[in-house]
């Protein structure tokens, strides 16, 4: 495997781990503020960004490189509210998509098309992110504040009844 290539993609198995753990911590907070729909979901999303590191892991051991496990950054446990959780985690998830398209930059430039074409399903999972951070961000201002809302948001994130609304990224 490409050495640079290896190393791009052992970076993105720390933000991968790092969403993870920022993930959980959210889903810990949520829990501890009795939101329980709101930390099933934040604990599911934390699950699905292990799985995208395992993925990575996987793909680097299988191609002859060294996948590198990163020890675990210790996360914030503290937000202010629930509207702030969820801007941290828009803001993590536009992060970790700078890092995806670098990486993309990179299997071109190192013209490595197996990567590039591996890659492509984490750029397709970055806009579902994005657009899925989004609508709950939308949901949460048109609650403003209204406890019943809430309640019933809640309740529609531990159903999973919040989806992106994917079309309207386009």
């Amino acid at each position: 495997m490409n050495k640079r290539i290896e190393a791009a993609l052992n970076d993105q198995i720390v933000k991968e781990s790092s969403s993870s753990q920022f993930y959980l911590s959210m889903a810990s907070w949520s829990e501890n503020q009795g939101l329980n729909g709101t930390a099933k979901f934040l604990y599911e999303q934390a699950d699905e960004e292990r799985m995208h590191m395992l993925k990575l892991v996987r793909f680097i051991n299988e191609r002859g490189g060294v996948a590198v496990i990163p020890s675990i950054e210790k996360p914030p446990i503290e937000f202010s509210s629930l509207e702030n959780v969820f801007n941290s985690l828009l803001e993590h998830e536009l992060m970790v998509t700078a890092s995806i398209n670098n990486l993309v930059d990179i299997c071109l430039q190192e013209k490595d098309y197996t990567t590039h074409n591996f890659v492509q399903w984490y750029v397709s999972e970055q806009l579902e992110e994005e657009a899925q951070a989004r609508t709950i961000l939308d949901k949460l201002r048109l609650i403003d504040g209204d406890k019943g809302g809430l309640y019933m948001f809640d309740r529609d994130l531990e159903r999973a009844n919040i989806q992106p609304n994917v079309n309207a990224a386009n």
